[in-house]
């Protein structure tokens, strides 16, 4: 399984700032530490070109972004401080989910080590998401003809609003958020599907819901590729979360879609969203069990790589 990273992925906050960077570099060292992904495994993005950004993202938002910089309003609703390293930062994460998604196509599986800022909307940004990495990657996509429908699994504990706004009128993707009802954005957007979990909700079921909706999601959705959004918030005690999921109930949940979207043959991505455990190293640990499963699958299931490369050659 190939995986985008990018040294740039992480960049400087103010102390005691919320959002947790370091869990990338830690990620990435943990999995290549484990065997999980090799040395050669890792593709190094990029920062994504101006034009891709401009197929979901409005001029003056890029403008700002690019340019002018943030107003203190604006800053505050994103959750973090503007600055180039920032905007950099998040054009090498948007190229990494482009790349991830391209790898996915050609292999079956792929991931991002970063990724799934799915609080961006066209023209702006807010809860520490800047671009909208998979609806740019899923646009690019469609203009490059490379697939004809998408399926975006959300099963971050906050609504994937940004990405629900975004593709609200476009029949060719389907949203699927399954998040904490009651937790951030106070004001849901509407995707094709959301199934909204009271507080304290465990594996049991959690789970449960989760295997009642995916089938049926995976058929309604049609899709050639599916971006899954593995945030791992839903975790008990998780800072910003209020469920209650165990270590064991998220690794189980991550079998549960690799499992499910690569039985019908569709493409997988895999993008990180959000975590916020008690340390940066416990984030990075639970982050590792997607990519453990999804390696686990990929190493069992040969052939579908081998269909997949090529169906993606035809």
């Amino acid at each position: 399984m190939r995986c985008s990273y990018h040294p740039g992925y992480q960049v400087a906050l103010s102390p005691g700032h919320p959002f947790p960077m370091s869990k990338y570099p830690l990620l990435k060292e943990r999995l290549l530490g484990e065997g999980v992904l090799a040395a050669g495994d890792i593709l190094e993005p990029e920062p994504i070109r101006l034009d891709t950004l401009r197929l979901v993202h409005t001029g003056d938002y890029l403008d700002k972004l690019s340019s002018r910089g943030l107003s203190p309003a604006e800053q505050r609703l994103l959750g973090m401080p503007w600055s180039e390293n920032l905007w950099t930062r998040s054009r090498l994460a948007c190229a990494g989910t482009l790349l991830a998604a391209r790898t996915a196509l050609a292999d079956g599986i792929a991931g991002n080590l970063a990724g799934g800022t799915h609080h961006a909307f066209a023209d702006h940004g807010e809860g520490f998401c800047v671009l909208n990495d998979v609806a740019v990657a899923i646009r690019a996509l469609r203009a490059e003809g490379a697939i004809r429908r998408a399926l975006v699994i959300d099963l971050d504990v906050h609504q994937g609003n940004g990405t629900a706004s975004i593709f609200e009128a476009d029949a060719s993707v389907y949203t699927f958020s399954m998040h904490g009802e009651r937790n951030y954005p106070l004001r849901k957007m509407r995707s094709n599907l959301d199934v909204g979990l009271k507080d304290g909700v465990a594996d049991a079921e959690y789970l449960d819901v989760l295997s009642r909706h995916l089938p049926a999601v995976l058929q309604a959705a049609d899709a050639d590729i599916a971006f899954y959004l593995a945030g791992v918030d839903v975790a008990g005690g998780d800072r910003y979360g209020r469920l209650a999921l165990s270590e064991e109930g998220i690794r189980a949940r991550e079998a549960l879609v690799v499992d499910a979207v690569r039985r019908r043959g569709t493409a997988l991505s895999i993008m990180l969203a959000g975590g916020y455990a008690a340390t940066r190293a416990r984030t990075a640990e639970l982050h590792c069990h997607v990519f453990r499963e999804a390696v686990g699958y990929a190493r069992a299931h040969p052939q579908a790589a081998r269909a997949q490369a090529a169906g993606a050659g035809q």
